[in-house]
């Protein structure tokens, strides 16, 4: 029982589906970070179908762009999208440690953030139109989901946190870090090799991964619940970005 509760705590708060209500309790917040990445496995089928009901439909390469772009925001429920938006003002402002950390918290949307987000959705949907949904690719990227889910899953369960509030904390604090940095290294590393096979120049999550936790620890004093959401759309722009590039490398030889 414990098993399915720690899955309906992942997908309750990094998605949008409907889920039977469950307690937030420590026993089934220990492993939660582990069952995060199976929100993606859920992205990267979904995004595999709808090429095939575009394509079967013969509907033209925009529409199944768009899909592309828009099916991760409707499962996610935009909340990394929220955590990329705060991080960009944050970034934007160039003040300290802790003035970042206080426009992290603070509702309003500001300039930057408006205009980084803009920027994000239409270079992700330019890419998402020029993706060829080869069967290969379409494997590949959904596969992309679950390791960028794998590594920001690990780098709450490592990384040092900013403060002892907020839902990054509550998730570190209920975690029994040990395990789950165990589960998540060998995930990572097991979808590293697989991505790599399929497409080596998707491995830039990695660099992405450790500027990450070089610029979480200098610019804000340690990981929180928005800088994740950063990494998670950043990571996924690149590797989408890496993905295109490889099949347009692969079109001039």
């Amino acid at each position: 029982m414990t098993f399915f509760c720690t899955i309906a705590v992942a997908f309750s708060m990094f998605s949008a589906i409907p889920m039977p209500q469950v307690e937030w309790s420590p026993k089934n917040m220990r492993y939660a970070l582990c069952a995060f990445p199976l929100v993606g496995a859920v992205v990267g089928a979904l995004l595999a179908a709808w090429a095939f009901l575009v394509d079967g439909l013969g509907a033209p390469a925009i529409l199944r762009g768009a899909g592309f772009t828009l099916i991760p925001v409707f499962i996610t429920g935009g909340i990394h999208l929220d955590g990329f938006a705060d991080t960009c003002d944050a970034l934007s402002s160039w003040a300290g440690p802790e003035k970042r950390r206080e426009i992290l918290s603070d509702p309003h949307l500001g300039a930057f953030a408006a205009i980084k987000l803009c920027g994000w959705f239409i270079a992700y949907f330019a890419l998402s139109c020029a993706l060829r949904p080869e069967p290969r690719a379409l494997l590949c990227w959904g596969l992309s989901f679950v390791l960028s889910r794998a590594m920001s899953g690990l780098a709450v369960a490592w990384f040092p946190l900013a403060k002892d509030t907020g839902l990054a904390h509550s998730f570190a604090s209920s975690a029994d870090k040990k395990r789950v940095r165990i589960v998540l290294v060998a995930l990572c590393l097991l979808l590293g090799v697989a991505v790599g096979v399929l497409c080596p120049l998707m491995l830039v999550c990695f660099l992405v991964f450790f500027y990450y936790k070089r610029m979480a620890a200098q610019k804000f004093g340690g990981l929180t619940g928005d800088l994740a959401g950063w990494f998670l759309q950043t990571a996924e722009l690149f590797m989408l970005g890496a993905l295109v590039l490889a099949q347009l490398l692969e079109g001039k030889l």
